[in-house]
């Protein structure tokens, strides 16, 4: 039982917080329990493969791996330090052993394989000791026993990856409830652990078809729960880097579930709290739909829309980025469909007072295909930029926006000259309009206003003097 808090730490809960920071901090390991009550397990080495006769060598593989069973308590620092050690180094021979030599991997194996594999490494992982953990700030909780477990997965991908390795006899073995426990793992807060389950799930992916169906839908399950209950899983990135992989496969056209993935659980996924932890894996997904299926590109695009961020200046900077990401690979129809609500909703970004997301809008117009998009079709978007893009070299408080906005309008305005000119005359015109200040002095009308005619040179001028401000550089 931890001690009492303090009067001090129950008013303020930050004092609370730092104490809690400050002990994770000196406890960067745990472990699951592995072994029973108080059990106590001594291994005696076992004579080398390399020693042994070819007859007894499948025999004495066979007890490497049972002996590989036993498992220890790894918080206790001082314990069975003997028999660890024993288990390391013939785990470490296990490896060699199969990266070496053929034909050593038979059927009468594979049932010990799996067993030690599955012995080793399936167990329920332990709670998060920072209930309040940000995977963005803290530093995770390392597995304690990670000298065992490292040679067990360097084993299983050597047993996976083996010429002997046969799908039809391992699939026994290897099925839907042996899945189910490796995607569990992927919330392990070890990240050491999670590259590894990557790359096993990817070998079994590959090798077993009959697994195919099972495991999209798992990983379907396991975003459903994390958009909508959890909130928490700390193998998104990883899962949905193995999707990128996956998606790249499908055969086209995609089928009706494939689509339904991207839209129902992909498209939501961006509302996740820490987005920033799995966004481009996330957003490379996207890309991969819409390169295989154009036709995607316009619900895609709304579904980000919809999903915008209103208050998070940094997800808005990734929503802009992996909307650029789109535009890359968007065909010129599609680009037709969603260009009036996307430049809506660029424009409000453009406006932002947050300088990050402002420039990271305005950086679209040094996308070369992005600004051939743009100048086919001029006529639709620069009604919707113009007035936000004007106020802005007028009114934003940051030089470096203002001198990125007067490029753009340069751009624009040798893109279509005329256009530019009318926008101008009409935005000069609506800011003529009588005000209460006019109408108390009738007598000299608008005289504190500009032309409509010197409000267009003036915007003119300002535009040259930029450009005259860039060649002396």
């Amino acid at each position: 039982m931890s001690a009492a808090i303090s009067a001090a730490e129950k008013v303020d809960g930050f004092t609370r917080k730092s104490v809690r920071k400050a002990q994770r901090q000196r406890r960067s390991q745990g472990s699951s329990q592995f072994r029973g009550h108080g059990s106590q397990v001594e291994l005696s080495p076992l004579p080398q493969l390399k020693d042994a006769t070819s007859n007894e060598q499948q025999d004495l593989f066979c007890q490497k791996l049972q002996q590989c069973c036993i498992l220890f308590d790894f918080m206790d620092s001082v314990s069975d330090l003997k028999s660890k050690e024993i288990k390391r180094a013939t785990l470490n021979e296990l490896v060699e052993y199969v990266s070496t030599n053929r034909g050593v991997i038979v059927e009468s194996a594979y049932a010990d394989i799996v067993k030690m594999i599955s012995s080793n490494i399936f167990r329920t992982l332990p709670p998060s000791d920072n209930p309040d953990f940000d995977p963005e700030e803290d530093e995770p909780t390392l597995e304690a026993s990670w000298p065992h477990i490292q040679l067990v997965y360097e084993f299983f991908l050597r047993f996976l990856e083996s010429p002997d390795f046969q799908p039809s006899i391992a699939k026994r073995y290897i099925d839907q409830r042996f899945v189910q426990q490796l995607l569990e793992l992927f919330d392990s807060e070890d990240p050491r652990e999670r590259d590894f389950l990557k790359t096993v799930l990817h070998r079994i992916y590959g090798k077993f078809l009959g697994l195919r169906a099972f495991i999209r839908k798992q990983i379907n399950n396991i975003f459903l729960r994390f958009i909508y209950e959890t909130e928490h899983f700390n193998g998104v990135a990883e899962l949905l880097e193995i999707l990128g992989s996956i998606i790249n496969g499908f055969a086209l056209p995609l089928k009706a579930e494939h689509k339904q993935f991207l839209m129902k659980v992909l498209i939501p996924m961006h509302t996740a709290k820490g987005l920033a932890l799995f966004h481009a894996q996330l957003a490379y997904c996207v890309v991969q739909f819409l390169e295989k299926d154009t036709t995607l590109t316009e619900p895609v695009i709304r579904g980000l829309l919809k999903f915008w961020p209103k208050t998070c200046s940094q997800k808005e900077v990734m929503f802009l980025g992996e909307i650029e990401e789109i535009l890359d690979v968007i065909e010129p129809t599609q680009f037709k469909k969603i260009e009036e609500p996307l430049f809506k909703q660029i424009s409000k970004c453009v406006s932002s007072s947050h300088f990050q997301v402002a420039e990271r809008a305005l950086y679209f117009w040094n996308n070369e295909y992005i600004l051939s998009l743009i100048e086919e079709n001029i006529d639709k978007i620069l009604p919707i930029m113009f007035g936000s893009l004007y106020k802005i070299s007028k009114e934003h408080w940051n030089p470096t926006i203002v001198a990125l906005v007067y490029n753009v309008l340069k751009t624009l305005m040798e893109m279509n000259g005329k256009l530019f000119d009318d926008l101008t005359n009409s935005y000069k015109a609506e800011r003529q309009s009588p005000c209460n200040y006019c109408s108390a002095r009738p007598s000299q009308p608008y005289s504190h206003k500009k032309t409509a005619q010197q409000e267009t040179t003036s915007s003119h001028s300002c535009l040259q003097a930029v450009g005259r401000a860039e060649k002396s550089k």
